[in-house]
């Protein structure tokens, strides 16, 4: 069976090194900006294993017509097919905001060995901030969750995008009043 998540999946960046958790982090980000220009929550996300990309995605649930085209999931499907395993032990998934229920469960599920995000999400945020699912002693895998890289930088895009909807929802509701009035 072939996921739609898995064809709209970008693969510029399958291959490519990366040394640090900020070039890293860089590279989510030029994700997230994709999604920001496709009208999609600015969320970017890679996976990383040896040295190395091994699957990439941003936000596509809007573009997909798919709710868990997530951006880790994206990625993490990605580099499940790159790899040929479902397991990817060893692999670190960079992604610029911290991730939702369903995400989290994914990188448990994957067996990820780390996590690494940008700006913490107090309303959805599942590692962290509404909830800590990492450290619930029953999941049978370990995740390790390093947050703050780049954390400016994620929520300030995240930021400009949620103002930009606003404004425009905003634009809409005058334009209908003015339409209703005449």
């Amino acid at each position: 069976m072939t996921s739609s998540v898995n064809s709209a999946a970008p693969a510029d960046l399958l291959g490519q090194p990366v040394s640090t958790d900020n070039e890293a982090m860089q590279l989510a980000l030029q994700l997230a900006r994709r999604a920001f220009d496709a009208g999609e929550v600015p969320v970017g996300a890679l996976v990383v294993q040896a040295g190395k990309v091994i699957g990439q995605g941003y936000n596509q649930p809007i573009t997909t017509l798919d709710p868990s085209a997530h951006a880790e999931m994206v990625a993490v499907r990605q580099a499940a097919a790159t790899v040929g395993n479902y397991r990817l032990s060893g692999a670190t998934l960079y992604v610029t905001v911290e991730p939702c229920t369903m995400c989290t469960g994914l990188l448990i599920h994957s067996r990820i060995s780390r996590l690494v995000f940008g700006a913490t999400e107090p309303k959805a945020g599942a590692v962290v901030s509404a909830l800590q699912l990492p450290q619930q002693s029953f999941y049978n895998h370990v995740l390790q969750a390093d947050g703050g890289v780049m954390a400016e930088e994620c929520a300030a895009l995240m930021s400009e995008f949620f103002a930009l909807r606003r404004a425009a929802q905003k634009r809409l509701k005058a334009q209908a009043a003015t339409k209703a009035a005449e």
